[in-house]
């Protein structure tokens, strides 16, 4: 294929053919996976990378970190298996946190897709899997004792399982036929993804993709760098204090406009602790990098070409950039807040494109027991998610998870693995941020114990007493709140659960955004005809007399 044939039209239809590809593969996974985390929430992602390590197409469904991570992870790959070395049918396996996307939990797999012996291009993908094994505790003091870190090896060889890695996997894993289910899962979707990839070439009579990819590099890039190059140039700042551990800790942010480039440096903020909140640069430079892509250049394709221009930052041994051995495994609860400060620090170039803070980082629960018909053993997430921060032209929904993008799952799909009855889930009113535009409202949710044996429970909840901050003159969203029983308990801790025992959580509100004083008596008047705005809260809030 010459330069003269990649006219506007075949690009977009070649495009379009490839972003089919990876959506329909992601699908295979979905569907041959055994875990619930992946099925129901998906937490995973699939993409699609060329011969030089850049990503230049990903699944919708994709978790907005694994995609910022998987180029990085393929670096290390070829680092230490040189592309001349790989073969058809190879597949190379990781979870090494600083290799990947920030814990152990998160498990990578890269794969070579060659047509006859030339290697065209690599499928790389990324799945949670809720039991890695050791002893993940909120407390954990290094990362030794979050569980098995895999380094980087082939668990496929030339078509082959390696069974020495199949081996170490099954006796580390409490429930080690969900994990290879969902990783025999990703190789048929490999499979699947080389078959559609040599069907498109042969239709298009294409020996390769390079022309086309580097054409829809090149233009993301451009889209990108010609938004930045618009913004004034200058350094912009945000600071704000965060639940910590056993003490608050400090965010701080810098992004500084220099022409048509943009930095992130998350410098002057906490330093690293010895307890599983701290933050590997990969998953720093991910949500950074979502960050901005939403804020700046949302409609163009998202690839590698997006980020060419974009740089982050943040001093070694410091929250967003932990060393090793730090315990990571809950670094979400530093890595989501920085879509929030790279927002904050934006807020007055962009006002009309932020939006508030939502109830986040992510909240989730885990649930670790013995299953009453035959006493084997279970380890079951669930995710929850607080009210999203205030939009600029509209009130945030509640329910709906930022930075991160994992789903919901059916009440009753969570009841049927693990001896747990849900037995509230609501909307909290009072708990959004006032403003010309609401933050989500907060959701409630309750667990039951019907063990006849006692479950270990274990959270890691912040905005606890740092609610979600509401944005140019919005009010802050309500703290979320961990009870046992009607009983405040820590907000990251280990937990027993007895027989009949009610777990519950009160997730954050969403910020509100613009000042409470610009929003309209008729949206006011719907706020209370739902009842998620009480009489009371529109008098003190609005200054709003309810009829």
């Amino acid at each position: 294929m010459t330069d003269s044939s990649l006219d506007p039209i075949r690009l977009g239809l070649i495009w379009q053919r490839l972003n089919g590809i990876v959506d329909q593969v992601s699908e295979t996974f979905i569907r041959a996976a055994f875990s619930t985390v992946v099925r129901e929430n998906y937490d995973m992602a699939f993409s699609l990378l060329d011969v030089r390590g850049r990503q230049f197409a990903q699944s919708k469904r994709s978790i907005p970190s694994f995609i910022g991570t998987l180029p990085r992870t393929l670096a290390a790959v070829v680092e230490k298996f040189p592309i001349e070395t790989l073969r058809p049918g190879d597949v190379i396996i990781t979870n090494d946190a600083w290799i990947g996307t920030g814990h152990l939990n998160d498990i990578s797999m890269i794969y070579p897709i060659f047509i006859g012996d030339a290697l065209i291009a690599f499928a790389g993908s990324t799945a949670h899997s809720v039991d890695i094994g050791g002893a993940p505790s909120p407390t954990a003091q290094d990362c030794y004792e979050e569980g098995l870190c895999i380094p980087i090896c082939k668990i496929v060889e030339q078509g082959a399982e390696n069974p020495i890695v199949i081996d170490f996997l099954t006796e580390n894993l409490r429930e080690p036929a969900e994990t290879l289910g969902d990783i025999r899962a990703q190789f048929a979707a490999y499979h699947d993804c080389q078959q559609k990839l040599a069907h498109v070439l042969d239709d298009e009579d294409l020996d390769n993709l390079d022309d086309v990819i580097e054409e829809i590099i090149a233009r993301s890039s451009k889209s990108m760098r010609d938004v930045i190059a618009d913004l004034p140039d200058g350094r912009y700042c945000d600071e704000f204090t965060v639940d910590g551990f056993d003490a608050p800790l400090t965010i701080k942010c810098a992004v500084t406009i220099d022409g048509d480039s943009i930095d992130v440096d998350f410098a002057g903020s906490s330093a690293q602790i010895d307890r599983p909140i701290n933050c590997v640069l990969n998953y720093t430079y991910a949500y950074s990098c979502f960050a901005l892509k939403c804020l700046l250049d949302p409609e163009a394709p998202n690839n590698s070409g997006s980020f060419e221009t974009v740089t982050v930052q943040a001093p070694e041994g410091s929250l967003f950039n932990a060393s090793r051995p730090a315990p990571v495994w809950g670094r979400h609860l530093t890595g989501h807040y920085a879509p929030p400060a790279i927002f904050g620090a934006l807020a007055k170039v962009l006002p009309h494109r932020v939006i508030a803070e939502s109830g986040s980082p992510l909240w989730n629960v885990y649930f670790k027991g013995h299953q009453e018909k035959d006493h084997s053993p279970f380890v079951k997430m669930f995710f929850m998610n607080g009210g999203h921060g205030a939009r600029p032209s509209s009130d945030g929904p509640g329910c709906l998870s930022f930075p991160s993008n994992v789903s919901n799952q059916p009440i009753e799909v969570f009841e049927n693995q693990a001896p747990l009855l849900i037995t509230e889930k609501c909307f909290v009113p009072d708990t959004a941020g006032d403003g010309k535009f609401r933050g989500g409202d907060a959701q409630r949710i309750s667990f039951r114990s019907n063990a006849t044996t006692p479950i270990t429970m274990t959270i890691r909840h912040e905005r606890i007493t740092y609610p979600p901050r509401g944005l140019l003159g919005g009010n802050d969203g309500a703290p979320g709140q961990d009870l046992i029983n009607g009983k405040t308990i820590p907000a990251k801790s280990r937990q027993i659960l007895a027989p009949g025992d009610v777990a519950t959580f009160q997730m954050p509100g969403g910020g509100g955004l613009y000042s409470p004083g610009e929003r309209s008596k008729e949206a006011i008047s719907r706020d209370l005809k739902r009842g998620l705005l009480s009489p009371a809260q529109a008098q003190d809030s609005y200054g709003h007399d309810h009829e």
